[in-house]
Order: structure tokens, then sequence, then C-alpha cells
């Protein structure tokens, strides 16, 4: 644990601790876990501690009752990839000039050792170097060979020395019919292969998958009947084994659209399989020793990806924009059930070729809404997606810029009344509700952001449950939000796409008063950072259109922007706050950050400063990300001893740049004991 600290030290034996308990379940045939949460807890001991001893020691499960024996094939474990950018940075590595592909079944590994051709032992996993020998039991199974079809050899003389690895699985027909108890199939076919008795053997399959010819220290060294992968595999089925699916693949792409075709029809298989194993063509034996084989991966169905089928697309109305909302069949996706994908804008639509009765995969990484990534397939029956072509409200003709679909009206009611309601929440004036808002709306009293300022309590007072005391309560609040920055003032009015983040990088480029922003060019916004064509059009359009309605605000006095921090104790430094705050809302740990001169991200980026969580120590996508790119992560309350000034150290610039210096190295960031922080 060279390099971690004394509170990683903690987890990191945690998490050994979990680790171990849950693989002697696994292997026991008892998981108490899914995979995928196993996963997680292997993850974060990674990024933790990347060295550490059970990465490269395999687990026993080696029982008693059963003789042990020695594998002659190493039974290392494969290193694993659970998403598209993770398999890309292995191939990347590899020299490969095309890739080995197969289905990773989800069963128990197996070793069948020949002499001469006969089978003589049937070994599990075990350590790794000596398992149990369940020979009777394995004679039972379905695609064990007790006796191979050879010789073999030039002179078609030679007996086969050498070791068969296969996975023991049940299928789930037999699951379903025979052990509908066990909690999968795995679980079964590990619990009936271990029986003392045998009973239970004959349901079950073997799928072979490798072989290597000798018999180490023994002088039958074996002739080699195959000289690459492919051939290995032609090999086995030619003898009689059950070999399991494989594929060719000559590019990275190639590899990950295979997975997603095979992630759509992997329930309609007749086993169960969890990924795919990616290895090149070329046999390396000295590879295949180590105890987590560098030249193979096991690119997993990740937990965050899922495949399924379009049945729906529904128009979300929000202001002026049509967004295109797919309905879907229910999957479950990062422990949730999902439903709906976002499919952002009609270009989206169009690229992907998506039509209703479409397969797609469907992705929720990160921390962010489900979105549909790509069409697996469009079956026969598969139908247009229909998009509107007027405005529900007014009746006016869409304008469709590929990016955004939209009412062009200005003076559309859904878009008036939407901007009032988004000043309010921008506001945060939670008394001020979206009845109230829609009854003054409808009224016709309010149609701008404007009229709020002119309500009194006399005209509220007679609405229905308002009453005086309510009224001015109303009024008191709306009133009292006086100072409020430039990004809040410009995001209140609801231009599509331009939120407080987006504001709050115009002002660091300078764009820091509402006058620069009016005579600005649209040039002049394109080149901010995160500012495209497209972005800056809309700002700058819009903004031409808002120009007096905003100026007449300001000129009311009801509303003072408050210029920026230049001095405060955060200035120059960015937070991101992920996860739930105790001791404020969200909102108001960013309204702080920007008071005291900092600024505020909605994602981890290179150039954060701090990353706030009460779960410093989490798997969590943002901590990792944070922990990638060396980003200082702290609690809540840290967080407020710095702006309560208990801290200085921690924002001085020297501090700040020792410590990425040691994250560099260990890339772990654990605020109380990296900083040395008491509290």
């Amino acid at each position: 644990m060279a390099g971690t600290t004394g509170q990683n030290k903690t987890r990191v034996r945690e998490l050994e601790k979990q680790i171990r308990y849950h693989q002697d379940r696994y292997y026991t045939g008892e998981p108490e876990i899914t995979d995928e949460s196993f996963d997680l807890l292997w993850d974060e001991l990674k990024t933790l501690d990347p060295e550490n001893i059970i990465f490269s020691v395999i687990n026993s499960e080696i029982t008693d009752g059963f003789p042990k024996e020695y594998h002659l094939i190493p039974m290392g474990s494969q290193d694993k990839a659970a998403n598209p950018e993770a398999f890309t940075n292995w191939a990347n590595k590899m020299s490969f000039s095309e890739f080995i592909v197969q289905y990773k079944l989800d069963g128990a590994s197996l070793e069948l050792q020949y002499e001469r051709g006969r089978l003589v032992h049937a070994v599990t996993r075990g350590d790794g170097r000596i398992g149990d020998d369940i020979t009777q039991n394995a004679r039972k199974m379905t695609g064990v060979l007790h006796e191979l079809p050879g010789p073999f050899g030039p002179d078609g003389e030679t007996p086969f020395f050498g070791g068969v690895r296969g996975e023991v699985i049940m299928t789930r027909s037999v699951h379903a019919e025979h052990f509908p108890d066990k909690a999968n199939c795995r679980n079964a076919a590990n619990g009936l292969m271990k029986r003392k008795d045998g009973t239970g053997s004959e349901y079950l399959e073997v799928y072979c998958y490798d072989a290597a010819p000798g018999i180490p220290g023994s002088p039958f060294t074996g002739f080699s009947p195959f000289s690459d992968e492919i051939e290995k595999l032609v090999w086995l089925a030619v003898c009689g084994f059950k070999v399991v699916e494989n594929k060719i693949c000559t590019t990275i792409q190639e590899v990950i659209d295979y997975r997603v075709k095979v992630m759509d029809f992997r329930q309609d298989l007749p086993f169960a399989i969890d990924g795919l194993v990616i290895k090149g063509r070329e046999i390396d034996p000295a590879d295949l020793s180590r105890s987590r084989p560098e030249k193979q991966i096991a690119f997993k169905f990740s937990l965050e990806e899922a495949t399924s089928i379009l049945r729906e697309v529904i128009w979300n109305e929000s202001g002026a924009t049509y967004t295109p909302i797919a309905v879907i069949d229910p999957v479950q996706l990062a422990g949730t059930t999902v439903q709906r994908a976002n499919l952002v804008n009609p270009n989206i639509v169009k690229e992907l070729g998506i039509r209703i009765g479409s397969h797609v995969l469907v992705t929720k990484r990160g921390e962010i809404i489900p979105k549909i990534e790509a069409v697996v397939e469009n079956p026969a029956d598969s139908s247009q997606i229909i998009q509107p072509d007027t405005c529900s409200a007014c009746g006016a003709t869409l304008a469709d810029e590929g990016t955004r679909l939209y009412c062009p009206n200005t003076e559309c009611p859904k878009l008036l009344h939407h901007r009032i309601e988004k000043w309010i929440g921008i506001l945060d004036i939670r008394s001020f509700g979206e009845n109230l808002i829609r009854r003054l709306f409808e009224s016709g009293r309010v149609r701008k952001i404007g009229d709020l300022y002119t309500l009194t309590v006399d005209e509220l007072a007679v609405m229905e449950r308002m009453g005086p005391q309510s009224a001015l309560r109303v009024l008191r609040a709306l009133k009292g939000k006086k100072k409020i920055s430039l990004p809040e003032f410009v995001a209140g009015f609801d231009i599509d796409g331009i939120g407080v983040t987006m504001i709050d990088k115009l002002v660091a480029a300078g764009f820091d008063t509402p006058e620069k922003l009016f005579t600005a060019a649209e040039t002049d916004f394109s080149t901010v950072y995160q500012f495209g064509s497209i972005l800056a059009k809309t700002l700058y359009t819009q903004l031409a259109i808002l120009r007096p309605e905003m100026e007449a605000l300001l000129n009311s006095g009801h509303i003072v922007i408050e210029a920026p921090a230049q001095n405060g104790i955060f200035a120059g430094k960015s937070f991101c706050f992920t996860g739930e705050l105790t001791t404020m809302k969200r909102s108001e740990a960013e309204t702080l950050v920007k008071t005291l001169g900092g600024t505020t991200k909605n994602s981890v980026v290179k150039d954060l400063s701090y990353l706030v969580t009460n779960s410093p120590e989490s798997g969590s996508s943002k901590n990792k990300k944070a922990r990638d790119f060396a980003v200082c992560i702290i609690d809540e309350k840290t967080f407020l001893a710095i702006t309560r000034g208990e801290l200085p150290d921690l924002l001085k610039d020297s501090s700040v740049e020792k410590e990425l210096q040691k994250k560099q190295t260990s890339k772990i960031s654990t605020p109380k004991n990296q900083m040395e922080l008491e509290l």
C-alpha cells in the first residue's frame, strides 16, 4: 500500500476483507451480492491500491472431501474492462492484427487432464495451482470426453498428453425445470459439481475454450496439434468437445460493435454469459502462466449499459424547445429501472437512424440521464419517428435547426410562462409556487418577469388560498432577493442551453456586465470555452430580443447585478458538489462559493480545484475521475471550515501544488488524511 494514507489504508483493509469474503461465497456456490456489486468493490480497491496482493493471488475454492491435483494449465484470473473506453485502452497496448472474441460463460472453470488421450483427472480452479479432483462427477457431465479420438502428430501415432480447459455451466432450461430454487444457473452449477456423491452432475455441461499439450515433469512432452488460438478451437471441435462461440475481429471498433450485438441477444442464448473474452491469435505460454495474463481480457457487460427496444418517442416541451424522449422496454441500469432515455435533438435521431421498434443500446454512465448511444438493429417492422411541426400552444410552425426543435414565436404563451417559472426557480423563491404562477399567468396579470414586481398585497390576498399574510410573505420573498449575480440574471431569462454555469464561463472570459454581453458580437461568444458556434448564435440572437425587457427590469431598481468577488478567499478556485449535503442545499453551497470569489462546475474536469462529497471514499464515477485528474476531494465539513477561514493553508498555492504532486504519484485523494486536516 505504498503511497496510501492512514484513512485509505483502513479502507483498503476493509475492501480486502469484503472481497475475500465474497470470493469465498462465490466459489462455494452461495454468493450474497451481484457480480456488478462485487466489481464495484474490486474497482475501488484497484483505484486505492493498484499493486494490492489480492490482484495476483487466485482465491482458493478447494473444499474438503476431494483429492487434490496440480493444474497443467495455470488458472489465473483475467483482467477486465467494463466499458468501451477501458477495453480500448487495453487494446491499444496490444499489437494484435486481429482479435479472437469468445463468449465469457458464466459458470465454473474446470481443467480436463489427458494421458495417452484418456481422461485421468478433472480439476476445479482451486488456488490457481492446485484444485479439487472431481473426475467422477465430471464423467457424468455432457461435453466431457472420456477418450480423445487421436492419435496425433506427423506420423499419426502420438497420443495426446495435456490439459483442456472449459467452463461448467447449467442451461437456462435445466435451471428453470429442475433447480428454480437456486438464484441463477451459475450458483446451481457450482453446487452440483462439488457434491460428494456426484448426484446432479448429469444436469451439467462443459464448454471448452483452451488446451495445452505436455505434462510438466513428465517424459511425455506431447505433440501440439495446433499452432495458434484459432487452430486450437478447431481442434477442440474436431475432437468432439462443445466449443464456446467465437468471432474474429480486425479492429477495436468491430469488437465494441459485436459486444453490443451480443448484449442484445444474450438472453436468447441457452446459457448465461456475462461478457466476452478477447485475445490475440498467437499462443503465448509465458503470458498464460501469469496469475493475471496480460494478453487477454474479459470485456464484461457493464452495469451502466443495456439493450432494449424503442416503443415510443415523446416530444417533451420545455419553454420553446421540443426534446425527443425515448420510451423503451424497462431495463436495469446502475441499480435503477430505466424506461425513458434522452434522444437530445432531431439531429441525433437522424444520425442514429433510430425508428420505432429499433433495438438500441442504452447507457447511464456517471451521473447522467439515460441516453441511447447506438442502434443495434432496425427490424423489418420498425417504423419512422414522427416529428411535430407545429407548436401545441400557439400553432406556429416549429423551427428545426437540427440541434434544436423550437417554437420561434417570441410571444408564445408557453415560452412566456416557462420563463417566469425559470426566473422564480433561479431566485429560489419557494413560497412562489407553480400554481400561483399559473393562475397569475392565465389571468393575464403576469406575462413577463417585470410584471412580478408590480404585484400588490391586495391583488394576491383575494386569490384562492392566499389571504393577506400569505400575500405579504410571497412579495417579501420576491423583493427580498434584490441582489443577484450576472449569471443568475441571464439564466433566469430562460435562454435555451444557457444556464448559470455557461454564463460563469462568459464572466470569467471578461463579459462581466450586462452591457458587455449586450454589445458583444456573435463571434466573441464563440471563442469562449465550451461555446461553439451554435450556442453562441443562440445567445447572441436571444440577447438582442430580450435586451429591452432585461434593461427595463434593471432600470426599475427591483434587481441589482452584484459584481463578482474579485478578492474573495475562493478567487481562482473552482468547486464541484456531488451527492447529498446535510447542512445546506447544493444551490446554497454554490452561491456561497461564488460569494467568496470562486466558481462552480457541474462535472469533474482537469482544472477543477475541489470535489465536495460526503462520500469521499466511494467508487462513484466523479470520485474516480477526480482521482484520475488529481483533483482534491474534500467533505462538507472541510468545505465549511475553509469558508470560515479555519483552514487557510488549504487554499495556499504552495500547499495545493505540494498536494497535487503527491496525488499525481498515488492517484489517491482523501482530504482528512492527505491534507492532515483535523477539524
